[in-house]
């Protein structure tokens, strides 16, 4: 029986956010016995780190055999991995948007990204009505911050300082360049031109709403934002906080140091030579941040959550063996991810805990450990797993996670209930997968079990039917497309042939 120890320190969640998926063992002689009962601390610090477009099979707690993740192993092994872990979208901004108000980005007219530069162009982000759990944190007495990536408007009732976070370290937009000679001469060059909109990923990174000279690559910069904040809350002794930190890396556009990419010198394909640099930039910022804790006293008080915010993208180097295909897909190399938590003598050591787990649970999870009070009529997918995740059983049994993408003219649905997963996607017929027992989705038993699929399509098509139509697109194109187009066709969709 696994033996958690009562503290009565004030627990630091740390919750770090990386973009890669695990392959699931079938071994289930790993799981824990459940415990008579369970003891948990309570008004935990909170950090959450996440990573853009990590692949599943890209840290070594989840198989890399070429880019060495040491720092992150060393969390991961000395935690609980999660092997089936999912996000809530397949990209990024409706990934975010799902993870900060704990709504499916269908819900709330989010499931597009939001254009680039729309601070300038549509003015529209993540409706103000939908209250972010920075804020309840922050409500609650949190000392709040988030460095790195936003993606959720940028204009200023959607800004980070807007939404519940008292410091910001970052950017706005989808993106960003991460070498400063070389964005900043281009921004300046365009500036000096006349040009009116200059491409965000250009754009100075800002300091709750002023701009700063960043002198350092941007992954090495966000690790060093986060040292800062984590020196700074340890001072507020009678405030916990709350982090997110949102690495960038190692999303486009693939760029490295020097130092890091003559570490992998032995992968002969650029890309993933590349790629396989910028997650070792993130892995050396988990070191720095983890001194940091520990110089400060608060380790040991720790929950570190790591996963990304979707699959990885294998046209940019990623790699998200044994899952099906990447970003974007409905399959599960598309919004399943790599995730651990770490949290010393609370966090069961060195275990793999095999139960599905949604990023919307993290809204209500982390809010009751933080006792903080989830806002009247919020509306939240998700559900508090704490209890069901140290007692080592399933948090969700008999119930659904829904995953659903939009492309020109159709869209790419799945669902998982247990070990079954319906899907369909590409246009093609509905297929059927037995999940635990075939994580690669590789052999269709919709022939064999045809009321199982029919009965999983069915909770499907009712879930669609409170969605809302989209509230901007990525691009005016798509826009136009969508509605002319009359979509999104539910009624073709959810046609089991």
């Amino acid at each position: 029986m696994s033996v958690f120890f009562k503290s009565s320190s004030i627990f630091v969640i740390s919750i770090i956010l990386l973009s890669c998926n695990s392959a699931k063992s079938n071994d289930h002689s790993s799981k824990n016995k459940a415990v008579e009962k369970i003891v948990t601390p309570s008004k935990p610090n909170i950090l959450m780190i996440l990573c853009d477009d990590l692949g599943y099979s890209d840290v070594g707690f989840n198989g890399s055999k070429d880019i060495p993740t040491p720092n992150l192993d060393a969390l991961a092994h000395s935690g609980t991995i999660l092997t089936d872990a999912y996000v809530a979208h397949p990209f990024c901004g409706p990934s975010r948007a799902s993870l900060m108000t704990g709504r499916y980005a269908h819900k709330i007219g989010a499931q597009f990204n939001l254009p680039p530069n729309s601070g300038e162009t549509i003015k529209k982000g993540i409706d103000t009505n939908e209250i972010f759990i920075s804020k309840v944190l922050q409500n609650a007495g949190y000392y709040t911050g988030l460095m790195g990536k936003w993606h959720l408007g940028a204009n200023p009732e959607y800004h980070p300082n807007s939404r519940g976070f008292n410091d910001f370290y970052g950017f706005l937009g989808g993106g960003h360049n991460y070498h400063p000679e070389q964005f900043k001469a281009a921004y300046k060059r365009q500036k000096e031109s006349g040009q009116k909109i200059i491409w965000d990923y250009l754009h100075p990174l800002e300091h709750n709403g002023n701009e700063v000279d960043e002198t350092e690559y941007v992954t090495d910069g966000l690790s060093r934002e986060a040292v800062r904040f984590i020196g700074e809350a340890a001072e507020k002794k009678d405030n916990p906080f709350f982090l997110y930190l949102s690495y960038n890396a190692p999303h486009t556009p693939l760029e490295a140091k020097k130092e890091d990419l003559k570490l992998f010198e032995h992968i002969k394909d650029k890309k993933r030579r590349t790629y396989a640099a910028m997650v070792y930039a993130v892995d050396r910022g988990i070191k720095k941040i983890v001194d940091q804790l520990k110089a400060t006293n608060q380790f040991d008080n720790t929950l570190i959550i790591f996963f990304s915010d979707n699959g990885g993208k294998t046209k940019a180097g990623a790699t998200n063996y044994p899952l099906k295909n990447g970003k974007g897909s409905v399959y599960e190399g598309g919004f399943r991810v790599p995730m651990f938590f770490h949290w010393p003598n609370v966090v069961p050591s060195g275990k793999k805990y095999n139960y599905p787990v949604s990023a919307l649970d993290f809204y209500p999870t982390l809010t009751n450990l933080a006792k903080a009070k989830i806002p009247e009529n919020k509306a939240l997918d998700g559900k508090d797993i704490w209890k069901d995740f140290m007692s080592n059983k399933n948090p969700r049994p008999d119930e659904n996670v829904f995953v659903m993408r939009h492309r020109n003219g159709f869209t790419d649905v799945a669902v998982r209930k247990d070990d079954w997963k319906a899907l369909k996607a590409y246009k093609q017929k509905w297929k059927l997968f037995n999940i635990n027992n075939d994580i690669e989705e590789s052999e269709n038993l919709s022939n064999k079990h045809p009321k199982i699929l029919r009965s999983l399509v069915s909770e499907l098509e009712k879930w669609s039917k409170t969605n809302i139509q989209p509230q901007w697109w990525h691009d005016e194109k798509t826009g136009k497309d969508w509605k002319a187009d009359g979509m999104p066709h539910f009624d073709k969709t959810f046609r089991v042939e």
